[in-house]
């Protein structure tokens, strides 16, 4: 979550304005036994698989899908600030929409208890529709659902494969949180804010003093039942370096007791890329961070900025990343404006995004509605709803969206599941010729090697490359639906790639 940026802080601190807050249920019982799903069964994590070979799908709830018509106060469809509906009844009703896009992970927004009010400093009624002002996180927000809404959601997505990530803030609370006055919890707040990353209150929201032993250890009392509640398979952890090493450090040593299997843990350090979040890496406290490179430069390759080779040697500096560790990336965020805003609307240079995005080493993440052309502008533009085409589902009824770019993304999401080479191969560059840009993705241990340009100018452009070794004497194809490369030359492969086009050729064995 990033608010520095978008919100006026001293205007959003002056501006609280109370509401009446819907009822939430207390939580009972043992807060980290397993809950049972409608099955009956208590929720468990899916068995471990590689990290490498999945592909996450990002959403906030509040905008995906209404699935009880449940109305409380700040519900208020079509006001920018306000929430729209959608609920983890929603979300669970269309997880196919999600599973048959070929993701295997599901990131949800935090769904802890929130502020019931809403601040005005950004000039409208601004709610915790996306869950990042936390009121109490022991207690999940009923505007969300209930806890039998978040087990059966649990139950669901593990039943069609579907990894669960929750998202979780540590570093601070909602603006007014009742914890900021609380008996027992005035005293975990900074005052005053400092200057560094640590002791900063991002946008002015209470920052909890996560230095000190004992605010650490009520934080991490008060989220880690979410864990072993409802089967977590890993977190997305929020504001990562607002909060300081050793906190998580004990914060990963606890998860070990918790999932000695494992518990994925992907981390915000804004600006992250391979070399800024070495030192989470190096300390064993994250197993993936955002990219925030990926994204402007492949875009800003796209539209023509800067030299092919620059943006070849900015994909190769992505293999540095520490060994175990994966690069989470992205095009599209619920805090940036979006890809296709940002390339003008022209869905053709999506596409070519899209193509970079899915062949090269990563942990690739799609936002929700992305894949059919959602408008994703400015904040809070990039938080608009789901887009259901001629389906009756609120919040996004009636909302057209592009069938056609969803069946592209889902054509090369099943080729990266398909290829070990895209998830797990080593990245070499073969061309940077003008507008061309060719690299090769191999893996050694399958034998699976794939060829991949892109050509960012109007013109075709073709260029001779190698032929991988791997490929033996197998016809070389587009899997893209191209013609097939000229393969005349012993040895050599030549590719031709339309203005504005990319393949990615291989040699099925």
């Amino acid at each position: 979550m990033r608010l520095r940026s978008i919100l006026p802080v001293l205007a959003l601190l002056a501006c609280a304005q109370p509401a009446p807050r819907p009822a939430a249920p207390a939580a009972s019982g043992d807060p980290w036994a397993p809950v049972a799903g409608p099955s009956g069964k208590s929720l468990q994590p899916l068995p471990p698989r590689p990290w490498d070979q999945e592909v996450v799908y990002f959403v906030l709830v509040d905008r995906f899908a209404d699935g009880d018509g449940a109305s409380f106060p700040g519900l208020e469809p079509g006001d920018k600030g306000a929430f729209h509906g959608g609920d983890l009844r929603g979300l669970t009703a269309h997880l196919d929409e999600i599973a048959s896009l070929g993701a295997t992970a599901i990131w949800v927004n935090p769904l802890v208890l929130n502020i019931p009010g809403f601040v005005t400093g950004a000039g409208f009624p601004d709610w915790a529709y996306h869950g990042y002002w936390a009121d109490d996180f022991s207690r999940l927000d009923p505007r969300f659902g209930t806890q039998a809404d978040l087990a059966a959601f649990v139950e669901a997505a593990h039943a069609r494969g579907l990894r669960v990530l929750l998202d979780v803030v540590y570093n601070h609370a909602g603006y007014g949180s009742g914890l900021m006055t609380g008996t027992s919890t005035a005293g975990l707040f900074r005052s005053p804010c400092g200057q560094d990353d640590l002791t900063s209150c991002v946008a002015g929201l209470p920052d909890f003093m996560t230095e000190r032993p004992e605010v650490r250890d009520w934080l991490l009392d008060a989220q880690l039942p979410w864990v072993t509640r409802f089967g977590l398979d890993g977190f997305r952890l929020d504001t990562v370096k607002h909060v300081d090493h050793a906190f998580w450090q004990e914060h990963r040593r606890r998860l070990q007791g918790l999932r000695p299997a494992g518990f994925f843990l992907l981390g915000e350090v804004w600006g992250g890329d391979e070399a800024v979040l070495d030192p989470w890496f190096s300390a064993g406290e994250l197993d993936a961070g955002l990219d925030f490179a990926f994204r402007g430069g492949a875009l800003s390759w796209l539209q023509g900025r800067g030299r092919t080779v620059a943006y070849a040697r900015a994909l190769e500096a992505r293999e540095r990343v520490r060994p175990g560790h994966l690069m989470a990336h992205y095009l599209s965020s619920h805090d940036e404006e979006g890809a296709l805003a940002l390339l003008g609307g022209d869905v053709e240079r999506l596409r070519q995004a899209v193509v970079l995005q899915f062949t090269v080493r990563g942990l690739p993440i799609v936002f929700y509605g992305e894949e059919v052309a959602r408008r994703i502008g400015k904040w809070p533009e990039n938080r608009s709803d789901m887009p259901w085409g001629d389906r009756p589902v609120a919040p996004g009824a009636r909302v057209a969206r592009d069938e056609a770019l969803r069946g592209f993304y889902r054509r090369l999401i099943d080729l990266r599941r398909a290829h070990p080479a895209l998830a797990r191969g080593a990245h070499r560059t073969l061309a940077t010729d003008g507008n061309l840009l060719v690299f090769l993705r191999e893996d050694a241990a399958s034998g699976d090697a794939l060829v991949v340009a892109v050509n960012r100018g109007n013109a075709p452009a073709t260029t001779k490359v190698a032929r991988p070794t791997a490929w033996g004497e197998a016809v070389a194809v587009d899997l893209l639906g191209g013609p097939p490369p000229a393969t005349a030359e012993p040895g050599t492969v030549t590719l031709a790639v339309p203005g504005r086009g990319s393949v990615v050729v291989s040699a099925p064995r």
